[in-house]
């Protein structure tokens, strides 16, 4: 039996990580839920950890501090079961991308969430 991790890539999670390579964040959360929604297995964790990492990524744009920090670390927790691949996405690198991102935005702090560098903002990149 093949793992779902194995299986071919659903049209929505590629459509979903075009949005959030693009910085389409919020776009990015409609289709990865969709897909959410539909997958009744394990594997709809993947999908969720990407989709509240992109939430996070809202999150900074709206200046939510709070927000962010939460997104970035429930997002983790639901991919790292995943790691280092699955579904052809390079889950390692996504995780140290959140890792990476927490620091920086635990570092500036709910009143400096505006200096955000956006050459920081996360990739999901493919295997």
């Amino acid at each position: 039996m093949t793992s779902p991790c194995e299986e071919p890539i659903p049209a929505l999670l590629r459509q979903g990580i075009e949005q959030f390579n693009r910085g389409d964040f919020f776009e990015q959360h409609e289709t990865l839920e969709d897909l959410w929604r539909e997958e009744q297995r394990p594997l709809r964790r993947l999908y969720q950890g990407i989709l509240q990492i992109g939430v996070a990524m809202y999150h900074i744009q709206r200046r939510n501090h709070h927000g962010a920090v939460y997104m970035l670390t429930r997002g983790s927790g639901y991919l790292r079961p995943f790691a280092p691949s699955c579904q052809g996405i390079d889950v390692d690198d996504l995780l140290a991308s959140a890792h990476r991102l927490l620091d920086i935005v635990e570092r500036l702090g709910p009143d400096r969430l505006d200096e955000f560098d956006w050459d920081e903002a996360p990739r999901v990149r493919w295997v």
